[in-house]
This record gives C-alpha cells, sequence and structure tokens, in this order.
C-alpha cells in the first residue's frame, strides 16, 4: 500500500538533559504521522469519535537504530501493511530529512477499531476501507 510522509522537527521540549530524544517521543512521531495520513484521506478523529468509532493501538514493536536530536528535521512514514476486517498495521520509519537513506528508528504498529460506548472491536467505517483501497491504487 502507498507510504505517507510527515515532516516533524525535533523541540527542545522532545529531548532529555543531553539533547536527545526521549524514547517514548518516537511513538508521538509515528502518531502524529498516522493521524496526518488519516487526514490526508478526509478523516478526522474527532469526527469519527462523535461517530462512535476511534482507532486504538493495540502492539507496537519498535527498533531504535540511531539517537534523534534536538532540532533534527525528520520524516516519519506510515504504510498500512495489512487492512484486517477491524484493525490495521502499519509499518513506521523515522529518517533525517537530508539523510533519507539512514534509517534512524522503524515499527511496527497494529491498531484497532473499537467502539466508543463499550471499547469493543468494531469493524473499520466502510468510506475509510474505501479511501485506503483508493490511496493504494
Amino acid at each position: 500500500m502507498s507510504e505517507f510522509i510527515w515532516p516533524v522537527r525535533v523541540y527542545y521540549e522532545d529531548t532529555d538533559a543531553g539533547g536527545v530524544v526521549y524514547h517514548s517521543n518516537y511513538l508521538n512521531f509515528m502518531e502524529r504521522a498516522r493521524t496526518e495520513w488519516l487526514r490526508h484521506l478526509g478523516f478526522e478523529q474527532d469526527q469519527m469519535l462523535a461517530e462512535g468509532v476511534v482507532f486504538v493501538v493495540g502492539r507496537v514493536n519498535i527498533t531504535y537504530i540511531r539517537p534523534l536530536r534536538f532540532n533534527d528535521e525528520l520524516e516519519i512514514s506510515a504504510k498500512v501493511t495489512k487492512l484486517g476486517q477491524a484493525s490495521l498495521v502499519f509499518q513506521q520509519e523515522i529518517r533525517k530529512k537530508n539523510e533519507p537513506d539512514k534509517l534512524l528508528a522503524t515499527a511496527e504498529i497494529k491498531v484497532a477499531s473499537v467502539d466508543t460506548e463499550h471499547f469493543r472491536p468494531t469493524a473499520i467505517p466502510d468510506a475509510i476501507k474505501a479511501e485506503i483501497n483508493r490511496a493504494d491504487k
């Protein structure tokens, strides 16, 4: 499926005292890319929430390869590798904008579509599935 790229700059608040990005912020950057990917497809999370459906992270497998540092300009990718009835699996990568050949981190992230009333799995809305499939062509 097609890859979506979102630019991110590392701010001082993202780092520890040594100027290195704190490990959980890698996941925050990846979350932003998935949110912007969804927006790019034409869907807002608050709209989905009002319709009773949200995506929640169910599994993360992340590999930290090189440190991210204060003021780095990054490109965060999000690519759906599996589209299920009620879940999506993303492959995500973090690279420096000016050094795209150097992989800094990679992750496989599974998100589930859940209903907001009971927080149980529910089918991904047809409109979202259709846009994912359309974007892949």
